[in-house]
C-alpha cells in the first residue's frame, strides 16, 4: 500500500507542472523527439529536459534514443494509476454523501 500511493504521490506531483501537463498532451497524439517538443516551450533545451527527465522517473512517459534522436513516449498505463486513485476516492465519498443522505432522510421521517 505504501508502495501505491508513494508512486500516486510521484505521478500528481509530475503532473502538477503545467508544462509537463502540456507534454502528456502532446505526447498523447504520438511519439515526438525531444527536440521537436522543446520547439514548443519558451525554454533552454536543458530547462525542458529535467521536465522530461521528472516525467520519466515517474514511468509517466519513456524515452528512446536511436542514434542522436531520442524519443518520447507517452505511457498510457501509468495514467491508468491515477484513474484509480480517483475511482477509490469518488466512491468513498459517494458512500459518505449516501450515509448523510439516509441520515437526513431518517430525521426527516422522524420529525413527520
Amino acid at each position: 500500500m505504501a508502495q501505491y500511493l508513494a508512486e500516486v504521490d510521484g505521478v500528481f506531483a509530475a503532473l502538477a507542472d503545467a508544462t509537463r501537463r502540456d507534454v502528456i498532451r502532446r505526447l498523447g497524439r504520438g511519439p515526438t523527439s525531444v527536440g521537436d517538443l522543446a520547439r514548443e516551450f519558451p525554454m533552454t533545451l536543458p530547462s525542458f529536459m529535467k521536465h522530461v527527465r521528472t516525467l520519466e522517473s515517474n514511468g509517466l512517459i519513456r524515452t528512446v534514443k536511436v542514434g542522436r534522436v531520442r524519443t518520447c513516449v507517452l505511457n498510457r498505463e501509468r495514467l491508468a494509476l491515477v484513474d484509480d486513485w480517483l475511482a477509490e476516492q469518488r466512491a468513498m465519498w459517494e458512500e459518505r454523501t449516501d450515509r448523510l443522505e439516509n441520515l437526513v432522510d431518517e430525521l426527516m421521517e422522524e420529525k413527520r
